[in-house]
């Protein structure tokens, strides 16, 4: 039996091909032998693929991208940038609350959980989707990034009018695989302490997400309802 879940019944026909590949099944066999030699692994495996279930392909009106999940106890549910309620707000967080302050005026939620962004059509998705506990980046180059790699690609080439917002270098490298002429793209720095004051912090994205979305005549994002 695989290690891996099953993925989410609406977006099987994007990455049923990807999932009968050997990257998936390399993938597969990675975190089989992590789990087997006992490590913990985050989020937990019930939640690898809650970015998809959270929101299908046809209602995607947003994408964030993220590079890895956060590797502390209990602060991964499957979401990008997200904690579940309760779990304190991450650095990089807070500072995506303070831009969307300074760009929309909107006051920060007292929790870090965005599953109000998902339900509204943001697929709030990792470049790689685990990692082991305490070890930022463990589970990069191990066939997840062939996995969102191909996503981002069907589904950019599905749909027509979405937002990407890529953050930081990891999540740049994700733009070829996007026809800019049928999208947006969002380019700056990480939100990470470590770089958000080189381009993050006054970026505007998400006004711009707005705009856009409000001039192909489409229903913008409530950035205040998480």
């Amino acid at each position: 039996m695989s290690v891996m879940p099953a993925l989410p019944a609406s977006w099987q026909p994007l990455l049923a091909a990807h999932a009968a590949s050997p990257h998936w099944q390399r993938l597969g066999d990675f975190l089989a032998q992590e789990l087997a030699a006992g490590k913990t692994i985050h989020p937990a495996r019930e939640h690898w693929f809650a970015a998809l279930e959270a929101v299908a392909p046809q209602d995607v009106r947003v994408v964030i991208l993220g590079q890895d999940p956060y590797h502390g106890a209990g602060e991964a549910h499957g979401l990008s940038f997200s904690v579940p309620h309760g779990v304190k707000t991450p650095p990089s967080l807070r500072n995506i609350w303070q831009e969307i302050a300074r760009d929309l005026g909107h006051t920060p939620p007292p929790h870090g959980n965005l599953a109000g962004w998902a339900s509204q059509g943001v697929l709030l998705l990792n470049s790689v989707l685990t990692v082991e506990a305490d070890r930022a980046g463990s589970h990069a180059k191990q066939g997840w990034e062939a996995f969102t790699d191909c996503l981002i690609e069907q589904l950019a080439a599905a749909r027509s009018n979405l937002v990407f917002m890529l953050w930081g270098a990891y999540a740049a490298r994700k733009a070829a695989r996007i026809d800019a002429s049928r999208h947006l793209l969002l380019h700056s720095a990480h939100p990470s302490p470590l770089s958000a004051y080189r381009g993050f912090l006054g970026n505007g994205h998400f006004s711009a997400a707005n705009a856009y979305l409000a001039a192909q005549g489409l229903a913008t994002i409530n950035w205040e309802r998480v």
